[in-house]
């Protein structure tokens, strides 16, 4: 996502599986029909989820993600320097409310949180090494008023993680149960294939993950059917006042959604160019659709699965960087995954750094690799040397949770800036050819899976032929030190 740092301008239904994937292991599959009804700003939902156990431990329970609780009472939803512009019509709160859970066609035990952020269901009988389970779930979500990942705004209504999803389960560790953040993105999940058949009133434009198989009206509402596969989320995105302008990159659909934007085409030509850019320097796009929203949105944007946010609140000096920024999560955490909340460096330094190599491939833009650099250099620089005299000293580590990071300046600096001067600085190091390899084999080895901190650097450290840990190792532990 994006407190997005934009280094110019600041000081500081039925189961699908998938084939090639992987060896071994069956994916989960989501079937979901949503209602949504404007009036009530409801979401009403009925979920099948086919859950396989692709663990090596047999599990009596399975545990879900509900974001949506986020922007419950007694939750922050963003940071106190955003709540203006999260909130431009005063605070406002929604959650999720379960009807029923079953676990293949009888009632079943659940449970939530104390925090509302995980769901936990037991299972009838347990459930060994590549079994798989349906569980079935009724909810409500009740929307809040705000401009957010989730939530209704004066032009739009975003629908990114509104639905409960299952969390990744590690050998040795159990289920990932990350906490909600104010910063960053506290996400991380499995590539899985969705079927969503979303209604909604006929006076709306829908923008989605996936692709689009079918749409129709009666009564006043529109049911549109989506299809996601090998997608690590779904996401939509509905306006009354969407205009859609359409580009290609070979057989990949560009969309452009927008109700206010002047350089609707030049901005269309963006997108088209950061796809076809990191196709060729990190690897192939593997969808056919890929769409770059303009919505409510208090950050910069935020990235799905073929679906990005931009928010309409963007300056248009900045618009080209934040809308390439989040195209490059395409590949960095849509198709190459993390644990964004225990290691976000991980795609957040990468993005920033693969979007500066986009200005470097794409000069036209007006936008210098070196001064970004060196603005990136200048602007961490800043930030340590106005938190020392603050606080008496800075923590410039890396290798930590979200919940972590005491400030959102601290967050931003450590992760994208300092990210992004990470990779930079590698790349210095060694030769182009080399480094270039680094990144296409990374990616090749990681696509439609889960990397971490740790795979990244051992998948380096083999590309580059050279041990790189104590090169990582200073930088995250905050070790580097800048003059």
């Amino acid at each position: 996502m994006k407190k997005f740092v934009f280094v110019l301008m600041i000081a500081f239904c039925l189961p699908i599986f998938l084939v090639g994937c992987s060896s071994k292991s069956e994916l989960n599959s989501y079937q979901i029909e949503v209602i949504y009804d404007d009036q009530t700003q409801t979401l009403d939902c009925a979920q099948e989820t086919m859950y396989v156990n692709n663990s090596d431990n047999a599990l009596t329970e399975v545990c879900f993600f509900v974001y949506a609780n986020a922007f419950a009472e007694g939750q922050t939803a963003v940071p106190k320097s955003y709540t203006d512009r999260a909130y431009p019509n005063g605070e406002s709160l929604g959650n999720v409310e379960f009807e029923s859970v079953q676990v293949d066609g009888q009632d079943a035990t659940f449970s939530v949180s104390e925090n509302g952020n995980i769901l936990t269901v037991s299972l009838i009988q347990e459930l060994f090494p590549q079994e798989k389970v349906e569980i079935d779930m009724k909810y409500t979500i009740n929307l809040a008023n705000i401009n957010h990942r989730l939530g209704y705004g004066n032009n739009a209504v975003n629908f990114g993680n509104f639905f409960p999803i299952a969390c990744v389960y590690e050998d040795g560790v159990g289920f990932v149960k990350n906490q909600f953040s104010a910063s960053g993105d506290p996400f991380y999940s499995d590539v899985s294939n969705f079927n969503v058949l979303i209604s909604y009133p006929d006076d709306y434009v829908l923008a989605s993950s996936g692709e689009l198989l079918s749409q129709s009206v009666k009564d006043g509402q529109t049911t549109s059917v989506c299809k996601g596969e090998n997608i690590r989320d779904f996401c939509f995105v509905l306006s009354k006042d969407f205009q859609v302008i359409t580009g290609k990159v070979g057989g990949i659909d560009i969309r452009y959604y927008f109700y206010d934007d002047e350089n609707a085409q030049a901005h269309l030509k963006t997108s088209v160019d950061a796809v076809t850019t990191f196709q060729n320097l990190f690897g192939e796009y593997p969808y056919k659709q890929l769409s770059v929203v303009q919505t409510n949105f208090c950050f910069g944007g935020m990235e799905y699965p073929n679906l990005v946010m931009i928010s309409d609140d963007v300056d248009e000096e900045a618009e080209n960087y934040v809308i390439v920024h989040e195209i490059a999560h395409q590949w960095w955490y849509g198709l190459v995954g993390n644990n964004e909340y225990e290691d976000s460096w991980v795609d957040e330094g990468l993005t920033e750094f693969s979007t500066a190599l986009f200005f470097e491939q794409n000069k036209e833009y007006g936008l210098d690799y070196d001064i970004i650099m060196e603005n990136a250099t200048n602007t961490y620089k800043n930030f340590v040397s106005i938190f020392t005299k603050i606080n008496g000293d800075v923590d410039e580590s890396m290798n930590r949770n979200l919940s972590e990071f005491d400030t959102e300046p601290e967050y931003v600096n450590c992760i994208y800036t300092k990210g992004m001067l990470l990779f930079d600085n590698l790349r210095q190091s060694m030769s182009e050819r080399k480094f270039v390899n680094c990144l296409k084999d990374y990616f090749g080895e990681y696509k439609f899976k889960n990397s971490s901190a740790e795979k990244l650097i051992e998948s380096f450290c083999h590309s580059a032929h050279s041990n790189l840990e104590n090169y990582f190792n200073a930088w995250l532990s905050g070790e580097v030190v800048f003059q």
